[in-house]
């Protein structure tokens, strides 16, 4: 893994742990959470060597994979509501942190285009889960933020949140899911905005970049 090609892993990371997180909602719910803690899992590892230019995000990432392994294994012991609090701010920090870094190298000269063009890809799937760990964590402030969801335990809303997350950044809206309280629209309608600059200001960088590098060539 290099920086010629973290961004495929990484972006192929994020999908398996979508992808895994919707099969075990509809064939094994209540079942299956292990099988999202260990794609969770695997996405961060994933993550922390394919963005490993940085001593320091080495090691905060090691933390952050740790934290999450021993934070899952306390919630399977013991029903603690604070737990999952401290669960979702980990994801989100991780996530935060890994987007920040990839649009980082996204953006840089050094990067071949192609992997450019997966780090965009990327960078999108992490603004959605960047979106849905906020979402979670609004609904665990208050049941009623949003309306077409049950209010139950966070890891069976995760992914009804992470869909919701994703109609919104691409300002699909089926309208089965929506914002009922005034801070959960805030966001819900933030989200919508960033995922329309990102697709209209950043693919725009890039195909100028991609022009620029060929009549530099020439």
């Amino acid at each position: 893994m290099t920086t010629e090609n973290n961004f495929i892993y990484l972006t192929l990371a994020l999908l398996l742990l979508l992808f895994s997180s919707a099969v075990v909602e509809q064939y094994a719910a209540g079942y299956g959470q292990g099988l999202i803690t260990a794609s969770t899992v695997l996405t961060l590892i994933i993550g922390i060597f394919s963005i490993r230019s940085e001593r320091r995000w080495f090691h905060t990432g090691v933390g952050f994979t740790t934290a999450i392994v021993l934070i899952a294994i306390a919630e399977s012991i013991m029903d603690n509501a604070g737990l999952g609090y401290i669960h979702l701010l980990i994801m989100l920090g991780f996530f935060s942190l890994t987007a920040w870094l990839a649009i980082q190298q996204v953006l840089s000269a050094d990067t071949l285009y192609r992997n450019r063009i997966s780090g965009a890809i990327c960078f999108y799937l992490l603004l959605g889960m960047i979106w849905a760990m906020i979402y979670l964590l609004l609904m665990r402030a208050d049941p009623d933020s949003f309306a077409g969801i049950a209010t139950t335990d966070w890891r069976d809303n995760y992914m009804r949140l992470v869909y919701f997350s994703f109609i919104t950044l691409t300002t699909l809206g089926y309208g089965d899911i929506a914002a009922a309280l005034p801070v959960p629209r805030f966001f819900v309608y933030l989200e919508a905005i960033i995922g329309q600059f990102y697709l209209a200001i950043l693919v725009a960088s890039l195909i100028g970049m991609r022009f620029s590098g060929s009549e530099n060539k020439e």
